[in-house]
Protein backbone atom coordinates (compact mmCIF):
# COMPACT_ATOMS: atom_id res chain seq x y z
CA UNK A 1 0.00 0.00 0.00
CA UNK A 2 2.71 2.22 0.82
CA UNK A 3 4.05 2.15 -2.35
CA UNK A 4 1.14 2.66 -4.25
CA UNK A 5 1.10 6.21 -2.13
CA UNK A 6 4.12 6.86 -3.02
CA UNK A 7 4.33 6.02 -6.92
CA UNK A 8 1.05 8.59 -7.06
CA UNK A 9 2.96 11.21 -4.87
CA UNK A 10 2.94 14.77 -7.17
CA UNK A 11 5.82 17.18 -7.01
CA UNK A 12 6.57 20.54 -7.59
CA UNK A 13 7.91 21.77 -11.33
CA UNK A 14 9.84 24.95 -11.09
CA UNK A 15 10.60 27.06 -14.31
CA UNK A 16 12.22 30.15 -14.39
CA UNK A 17 10.98 32.20 -18.42
CA UNK A 18 13.32 35.01 -19.55
CA UNK A 19 12.11 37.06 -22.15
CA UNK A 20 13.68 40.63 -23.11
CA UNK A 21 12.91 42.86 -25.39
CA UNK A 22 13.77 43.00 -28.05
CA UNK A 23 13.93 39.09 -28.45
CA UNK A 24 16.67 37.32 -28.71
CA UNK A 25 18.94 38.27 -26.51
CA UNK A 26 21.96 35.60 -24.91
CA UNK A 27 20.75 35.32 -21.04
CA UNK A 28 22.98 34.13 -18.25
CA UNK A 29 21.47 32.75 -14.79
CA UNK A 30 24.05 33.03 -12.07
CA UNK A 31 27.05 33.11 -14.97
CA UNK A 32 25.69 29.99 -16.31
CA UNK A 33 24.74 30.72 -20.55
CA UNK A 34 20.75 29.33 -20.39
CA UNK A 35 20.40 30.64 -24.33
CA UNK A 36 18.42 33.36 -25.95
CA UNK A 37 15.47 34.82 -24.89
CA UNK A 38 13.27 33.75 -24.05
CA UNK A 39 14.33 30.64 -22.59
CA UNK A 40 12.40 28.65 -19.80
CA UNK A 41 15.32 27.10 -17.22
CA UNK A 42 14.36 25.28 -14.93
CA UNK A 43 15.24 25.28 -11.45
CA UNK A 44 15.43 23.24 -7.77
CA UNK A 45 16.06 25.93 -5.38
CA UNK A 46 14.92 29.33 -4.05
CA UNK A 47 16.30 32.17 -3.31
CA UNK A 48 18.29 35.05 -5.41
CA UNK A 49 19.50 34.66 -9.12
CA UNK A 50 22.21 36.67 -10.85
CA UNK A 51 20.66 37.82 -14.32
CA UNK A 52 22.51 38.95 -17.17
CA UNK A 53 21.47 39.77 -20.43
CA UNK A 54 23.51 40.29 -23.89
CA UNK A 55 23.09 41.88 -27.52
CA UNK A 56 24.45 43.07 -30.03
CA UNK A 57 23.99 46.73 -30.11
CA UNK A 58 22.26 47.19 -26.59
CA UNK A 59 24.05 47.60 -23.27
CA UNK A 60 24.78 44.76 -21.08
CA UNK A 61 21.89 44.28 -18.62
CA UNK A 62 22.95 43.55 -15.25
CA UNK A 63 20.21 42.72 -12.65
CA UNK A 64 18.77 40.13 -9.84
CA UNK A 65 16.04 38.71 -9.07
CA UNK A 66 14.56 36.98 -6.15
CA UNK A 67 13.03 34.02 -6.49
CA UNK A 68 10.90 33.80 -3.26
CA UNK A 69 9.15 30.42 -1.62
CA UNK A 70 5.72 29.82 -2.35
CA UNK A 71 3.39 29.06 0.51
CA UNK A 72 3.15 25.17 -0.16
CA UNK A 73 7.13 25.42 -0.04
CA UNK A 74 7.38 26.47 3.01
CA UNK A 75 8.98 23.99 5.69
CA UNK A 76 6.59 21.68 6.78
CA UNK A 77 3.75 22.13 4.57
CA UNK A 78 6.10 21.15 1.92
CA UNK A 79 5.94 17.41 2.75
CA UNK A 80 2.07 17.70 2.38
CA UNK A 81 3.15 19.30 -1.43
CA UNK A 82 5.91 16.54 -2.22
CA UNK A 83 2.86 13.34 -1.28
CA UNK A 84 0.01 15.29 -2.81
CA UNK A 85 -1.18 13.03 -5.69
CA UNK A 86 -0.92 16.30 -8.87
CA UNK A 87 2.31 18.13 -9.36
CA UNK A 88 2.84 21.76 -8.48
CA UNK A 89 3.91 23.79 -11.65
CA UNK A 90 6.03 26.78 -10.25
CA UNK A 91 6.51 28.93 -13.03
CA UNK A 92 7.97 32.40 -12.78
CA UNK A 93 7.89 35.31 -15.51
CA UNK A 94 11.13 38.04 -16.26
CA UNK A 95 11.17 40.52 -18.73
CA UNK A 96 13.42 43.23 -19.27
CA UNK A 97 14.03 45.91 -22.03
CA UNK A 98 17.21 46.43 -23.18
CA UNK A 99 18.17 50.12 -23.96
CA UNK A 100 20.06 50.36 -27.20
CA UNK A 101 24.12 51.19 -26.72
CA UNK A 102 25.24 54.64 -27.24
CA UNK A 103 28.19 55.21 -29.88
CA UNK A 104 31.19 55.89 -27.74
CA UNK A 105 33.82 58.73 -29.26
CA UNK A 106 37.19 57.97 -30.72
CA UNK A 107 38.50 59.78 -27.50
CA UNK A 108 36.75 57.63 -25.32
CA UNK A 109 38.21 54.50 -27.03
CA UNK A 110 41.41 55.38 -27.27
CA UNK A 111 40.75 56.50 -23.31
CA UNK A 112 39.90 52.73 -22.70
CA UNK A 113 42.55 51.22 -25.09
CA UNK A 114 45.67 53.63 -22.44
CA UNK A 115 43.54 52.40 -19.42
CA UNK A 116 44.08 48.82 -20.16
CA UNK A 117 47.43 48.97 -21.58
CA UNK A 118 48.68 50.14 -17.99
CA UNK A 119 46.59 48.13 -16.26
CA UNK A 120 48.36 44.72 -18.66
CA UNK A 121 51.61 46.92 -18.27
CA UNK A 122 51.12 46.50 -14.12
CA UNK A 123 50.02 43.18 -14.31
CA UNK A 124 53.03 41.93 -15.71
CA UNK A 125 55.60 44.02 -13.68
CA UNK A 126 53.73 42.69 -10.54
Amino acid sequence: MSVLLIALAGCVRRELEISSEPEGAIVYVSDIEVGRAPVVVPFTFYGDRDIILRMDGYETLVTNANITVPWYEIPGIDFFSEIAPWTYHDKRYLHYKLTPAKPTSREELINRAEEMARRNVESVEK
